[in-house]
C-alpha cells in the first residue's frame, strides 16, 4: 500500500487562508493551498473539482463557499514517525489528541470554513502521476 498522509479538506473564506494557516501552526499542523499542494500536478483543475464536489454534496448548505479557498491540513512531526527520506510512516493510528487539536482550530474559525469531520489521505511518496509530498 502506498504511503500517505492523513488530512483534513476544509474550504476556507479566501481572505483567511494566512490566519488560518498561522492558527493551524500552532499546534504543528500544515496547510496546503489545494492549488500549490506539491502532490497536485494540475492545481487549479484539482482546486475546481475538490471545491464543486464538497459544495454539491452538501445540496444549497455550503453554496456561499462556492467561491472559497480548498486547502488541505495535515499533522507535522509531533504526531508522525518519519523515514531516513521525510515520508511519513506512522507507527500506528493518529493520536486522538490530533484530531481534537485539529477540529478545535477550525471551530475557531465558525462559519468562514467549511469541512466535514473526516480525514482523507494524500500520497507521500511519488507515482506517475502524483510528485508526492516530502514533509522534511
Amino acid at each position: 500500500m502506498q504511503a500517505r498522509h492523513l488530512v483534513a479538506t476544509v474550504l476556507v473564506e479566501p481572505s483567511l487562508v494566512a490566519d488560518l494557516e498561522l492558527r493551524v501552526m500552532t499546534d504543528d499542523l500544515w496547510l496546503w493551498p489545494v492549488r500549490t499542494a506539491p502532490v497536485v500536478v494540475d492545481g487549479e483543475r484539482m482546486e475546481f473539482q475538490l471545491r464543486r464536489r464538497l459544495v454539491e454534496q452538501r445540496r444549497g448548505a455550503w453554496d456561499d463557499a462556492a467561491t472559497w479557498t480548498p486547502v488541505w491540513i495535515g499533522f507535522g512531526d509531533a504526531w508522525h514517525e518519519f523515514g531516513p527520506d521525510g515520508s511519513a510512516r506512522p507507527t500506528g493510528p493518529l493520536p486522538w489528541a490530533a484530531h481534537q487539536r485539529l477540529w478545535h482550530a477550525l471551530a475557531e474559525f465558525g462559519s468562514l470554513v467549511r469541512y466535514r469531520r473526516r480525514l482523507g489521505g494524500i500520497p507521500t511518496e511519488p507515482t506517475e502521476h502524483w510528485p508526492g509530498l516530502h514533509l522534511r
